[in-house]
């Protein structure tokens, strides 16, 4: 694939809890591991996978590529590979929410590193004095690029930063898939009920570099392992299995249907042309209605 191709392995649960806890009104604006809130809203996956292959069939006719899509028929406004850069734009779509008491809530997600960026603090900040129905959420993942959490944050808990913009802030953890949903569900209601703004972190982990091109040189392999060993999925597989809700037969169908599915959206984003040069200058200008 061309570009920087960035994965959100690990996170599952973070993005599977959060949306699920939305209503198909609300508003997501997402960063640069997008794909798994994108696929929890219901994004087709092949216009998905066309356009992360840069391909005309793509959900942006293959000029966002991977880091900056958007899909406004599922209320998912933007993604940005600009770190932090989601925020103040959140504060934007939470406003005209707000102005035009539609009733739904905006969703922020960003990262550890990110959470140290002016734009975030000033958003947190303009979300509260105005009472915006504007949730927060931190993917806290241990790593912002190749910095650990100590060393580029000058606290273990980010989420108590919310205090200081007068808004409740909880963390969570993030591979516990439903302790994230029942966290969702509280504070978006909180949101929605007109008190303002809130603050979640959900405590997972990268599993991947920062980029496909990362190895991750600088990780011990020992943490790669005790965190591959809370992976949100197979935890969540072990619970429906041990609380009798599903049973291995399903899980290997529901494992094909997954794999089936991936491989139907390769072979679609494969077979999509790339955008013509005619395409170049289309879609760059807002074009005024007609007379």
């Amino acid at each position: 694939m061309s570009g920087m191709q960035i994965l959100a392995n690990g996170q599952e649960a973070v993005a599977t809890g959060i949306v699920s806890a939305l209503e198909p009104e609300d508003v997501i604006i997402s960063n640069h591991r997008s794909h798994g809130h994108l696929l929890a809203r219901g994004a087709d996956l092949n216009s998905l996978m066309a356009e992360i292959m840069a391909k005309d069939n793509g959900v942006n006719g293959g000029k966002a590529g991977t880091l900056h899509l958007s899909v406004p028929e599922i209320n998912v406004l933007m993604t940005s590979t600009v770190v932090g850069a989601g925020s103040p734009l959140a504060v934007g779509a939470a406003f005209a929410q707000h102005y035009k008491r539609a009733g739904g809530i905006t969703v922020v997600f960003f990262g550890d590193g990110a959470a140290a960026e002016g734009s975030v603090h000033e958003a947190m900040n303009l979300a509260s004095i105005w009472k915006l129905p504007l949730l927060f959420v931190c993917e806290n993942i241990c790593w912002a690029g190749a910095q650990r959490h100590e060393e580029h944050c000058a606290t273990p808990h980010i989420f108590q930063r919310a205090k200081g913009y007068n808004m409740p802030g909880r963390s969570v953890d993030g591979n516990d898939v439903e302790a994230v949903y029942t966290i969702g569900v509280e504070l978006a209601e909180y949101c929605r009920s007109g008190k303002g703004p809130a603050f979640i972190e959900a405590l997972t982990y990268r599993m991947r570099g920062h980029g496909e091109q990362d190895r991750q040189h600088y990780v011990d392999p020992g943490e790669l392992e005790t965190w591959a060993a809370r992976c949100p999925i197979h935890r969540y597989r072990q619970k429906l299995l041990d609380d009798d809700v599903l049973t291995e037969a399903k899980i290997r169908a529901i494992d094909q249907d997954a794999e089936t599915r991936v491989t139907v959206a390769v072979a679609f984003g494969d077979e999509s042309p790339y955008p013509g040069p005619e395409t170049a200058l289309t879609d760059v200008f807002v074009q005024p209605p007609s007379a």
